[in-house]
């Protein structure tokens, strides 16, 4: 095992290490045991963030349309 390795816990809202729950019920791995403390606040600014850029994409008008028309 290596123990750099802590995921966060989707069903107890807890850190773990490798030995844990099983992968579905987890994020991770993180490098630290605070990185995976702050494993939900991580993706909800990934999906803000690609939100952002989704929005963004969608009003360049130079740029093709998804659906090719």
């Amino acid at each position: 095992m290596a123990d750099d390795e802590w995921y966060w816990c989707l069903k107890h809202q807890a850190v773990e290490p490798l030995e844990g729950c099983k992968a579905e019920d987890r994020l991770g791995p993180y490098a630290t045991r605070d990185e995976a403390s702050q494993a939900l606040a991580t993706v909800r600014e990934r999906n803000e963030r690609w939100d952002r850029e989704d929005e963004e994409y969608e009003g360049d008008a130079d740029s093709p349309s998804v659906l090719g028309g």
